[in-house]
């Protein structure tokens, strides 16, 4: 009887001294990505590149990112009804935007119809740069457009730019 408990209790010991010894499992592999700043719905929200359908755009944000930015052209494949937009400066203030003008702005966050973390490229461009102030969402821009103060070029670019911090939210 002894002899058994022992060789139990010596098999128990062995297996917990193996498993001590195993090399640990991680539970999920973390990422860091450079994260942009933008707006959306009049919030400051942060997101990331990740891939894009045109090379220069795709070679423009890695640069801007120092962080690659792939290339997919059937992005550009993707229909309207899949797309949210992204309003970007080409002109004014100047500031931390792609094109070196004011902070990105997307239209339908996290939490709203029409959310999309794929966005159509659409560039703003002011009539009168000089007269150019800071917006801080796509009711705005579109405020601007109507009032003759920006013109907007839609473009068939498409860019993947999934929100990582937003009102309310954060992944």
């Amino acid at each position: 009887m002894l002899t058994r408990r022992f060789i139990v209790t010596l098999s128990l010991l062995t297996i917990a001294l193996l498993a001590a010894c195993a090399p640990k499992q991680e539970m999920g592999l973390t990422a860091v990505l450079p994260a942009g700043l933008a707006y959306a719905e009049g919030e400051e929200i942060y997101f990331i590149h990740t891939e894009a359908s045109d090379p220069d755009v795709a070679q423009l944000l890695t640069d801007m990112m120092d962080s690659p930015v792939l290339l997919v052209p059937s992005l550009a494949d993707t229909p309207d009804s899949a797309l949210a937009n992204v309003y970007v400066f080409t002109n004014g203030i100047e500031g931390m935007g792609p094109l070196g003008f004011a902070p990105d702005v997307f239209d339908n966050p996290p939490g709203t119809d029409g959310y999309s973390p794929l966005r159509r490229l659409n560039l703003v461009t002011w009539t009168d740069p000089a007269a150019a102030r800071e917006l801080k969402s796509a009711a705005e821009v579109l405020a601007a457009q109507a009032a003759g103060e920006v013109t907007i070029e839609r473009t068939n670019i498409v860019i993947n730019m999934p929100f990582v911090v937003w009102e309310g939210g954060k992944r």
